[in-house]
């Protein structure tokens, strides 16, 4: 009885400890591989293929309001809000994918619920246009019920403060680079967001905020970690999610571990 006893208690801890490990979200999906591009369908179907935990993608909305994946406001020219989905479908990507959507990498979700998809909303110029985007986004989530799969991230507090309001089981991370830009783990917390997703020199430059944020009951994330020695560095202070450019290499980081 004894020996059982000790046994549940072994695994209980060993479970926690996996639990409290550091996951991998891969950059714009795992596109750093032979046929792939940065925020395409295939860079998300090889994070998922390696049961990472997430896969980030970049999102806009066009002026008759399909939301595409892209990092920049514009794709090779065209700006994507003042153009129809129509008027982008003569763009490739590097792999020669079409310009793909929001939709298109939702309906991969379900059948790999390991690997969540970590939607990112850019900052736009008016507010009306964060206002836009945000709606558009949450619309089609909902509508293919596909909250369970998804998170948001974005460096707009007025974008997060929304994505929160309008969806509060949601988890929402706030985005920052500079020292001016960043919220302390208090400051978050004060505005009902789920944790910080800050650049790994702001974390390096504050590693208190790790501890504060644990304490708070806030996840920490850092990006984009694309070097070894960082890697380590972060890891060593246990954040909770690294985003990064090299899945593979901070695995085998984690995996030595």
């Amino acid at each position: 009885m004894k020996t059982n006893i000790l046994i549940i208690i072994t695994l209980a801890l060993f479970a926690g400890k996996l639990s409290a490990q550091t996951q991998i979200i891969a950059h714009r999906g795992f596109w750093n591989i032979e046929g792939s591009a940065e925020n395409s369908i295939s860079s998300l179907q090889n994070a998922q293929r390696e049961r990472f935990f997430g896969s980030e993608v970049d999102v806009h909305v066009t002026l008759d309001g399909v939301v595409v994946a892209n990092h920049d406001d514009d794709i090779q020219g065209l700006v994507i809000i003042e153009h129809t989905f129509a008027q982008l479908q003569g763009v490739r990507l590097q792999n020669g994918e079409s310009i793909p959507t929001l939709e298109s990498h939702l309906k991969l979700l379900p059948d790999n619920p390991d690997t969540k998809l970590i939607i990112e909303i850019k900052p736009k110029r008016e507010q009306a246009q964060e206002d836009r985007v945000v709606a558009a986004v949450l619309k089609l989530v909902e509508q293919m019920n596909m909250e369970k799969y998804v998170e948001y991230i974005s460096f707009s507090k007025y974008i997060c403060q929304e994505l929160k309001r309008l969806s509060p089981s949601s988890i929402v991370l706030y985005l920052a680079s500079t020292p001016a830009a960043a919220l302390t783990p208090q400051e978050l917390k004060e505005i009902g967001l789920d944790g910080l997703d800050y650049h790994f020199r702001l974390i390096a430059a504050n590693p208190h905020w790790i501890k504060e944020s644990k304490e708070s009951g806030l996840i920490t994330n850092v990006w984009t970690v694309n070097n070894e020695e960082t890697m380590k560095e972060m890891l060593a202070l246990e954040v909770d999610f690294i985003t990064t450019d090299y899945p593979l290499l901070l695995r085998r980081l984690i995996n030595e571990r």
